[in-house]
């Protein structure tokens, strides 16, 4: 399975600090926000991934992560012009996917909790149809929502319903089997001239292909789109790492503990970062190992 991470399209609710500096560039706490879903790609066991982002953000997202080579990983770029729909990352990446399943994940999304490895890797190991998530709401009028079974059969999706069908959001990280492309290019655009996530779903629905998992209560989803919800994850991640003493999506731990470089790479990174605390936590790893 690849990875798809779609950086782009809503930055503008953080106008003018969009206008300023690419919105997954800003920190959330201590590393830039792209670190996050990258993370959760690689936690997912993804090394080939696919950024997504506007004509002026993808040079510097392509500044800071390269080839992708030093983590061990596959990192290719495209420029998405407009913000035509999430479904159309699926457009944009079809040569980098080359008949495989594929993972999309929101660069503004950020996951954290207790058994998040297993699920995802669960997911990622899809054969046929697609696997979305839910999460517990108060109030679910403001998300796509979706009702499902016993056995975590999908049942209806539905987009800010005035009387949702349940209390469980839906987070924008999907994953989907090789079909997701050809079905990606079946879809029209909607009253809003976009191609939607939803609609691409329900392709999946109709065919009874379509699952959920679910995020336990003590999971924390954070969707980092307004300037509000940017500060309250960066004291989110704040509060783990020094309660903790373990980074939030440090992807060259993950790039470490996956197999994907050796702890001479891991030693090399943390000694080019050696003056800051980040690089320490790395050098740290390797001396309490």
């Amino acid at each position: 399975m690849k990875g798809i991470i779609l950086a782009g399209g809503s930055a503008t609710r953080l106008y003018p600090l969009s206008k300023a500096i690419s919105k997954q560039i800003m920190p959330v706490y201590d590393k830039p926000m792209i670190y996050y879903p990258l993370s959760t790609l690689m936690l997912a066991g993804i090394n080939e991934t696919l950024i997504i982002s506007t004509p002026r953000d993808l040079p510097v997202f392509r500044e800071l992560l390269g080839t992708g080579e030093n983590l061990g990983m596959r990192i290719d770029y495209i420029v998405q012009e407009k913000p035509n729909g999430l479904a159309e990352a699926f457009l944009l990446g079809a040569d980098f996917l080359n008949g495989e399943a594929g993972c999309l994940i929101l660069g503004d999304n950020l996951f954290y909790g207790q058994g998040f490895s297993s699920m995802l890797q669960r997911a990622a190991g899809i054969k046929k149809g697609a696997c979305i998530f839910g999460y517990y709401v108060k109030d679910p009028r403001e998300y796509g929502v979706v009702e499902f079974d016993a056995n975590g059969n999908v049942l209806s999706l539905e987009e800010k319903p005035d009387n949702p069908k349940s209390n469980y959001a839906i987070p924008g990280l999907y994953f989907y089997d090789n079909t997701v492309v050809k079905k990606a290019q079946s879809l029209q655009p909607s009253k809003r001239g976009e191609l939607e996530i939803t609609d691409l779903n329900k392709l999946y629905l109709y065919e009874k292909t379509l699952k959920v998992e679910l995020f336990g209560r003590g999971f924390a989803w954070l969707d980092t789109g307004n300037c509000d919800s940017l500060l309250e994850a960066s004291n989110f991640v704040e509060t783990i790492q020094k309660r903790q003493g373990f980074y939030v999506s440090c992807i060259e731990e993950i790039a470490w503990r996956n197999r994907w470089i050796s702890s001479v790479q891991l030693e090399k990174l943390g000694n080019e970062l050696n003056k800051t605390a980040y690089g320490k936590y790395l050098l740290d790893l390797l001396a309490n190992h």
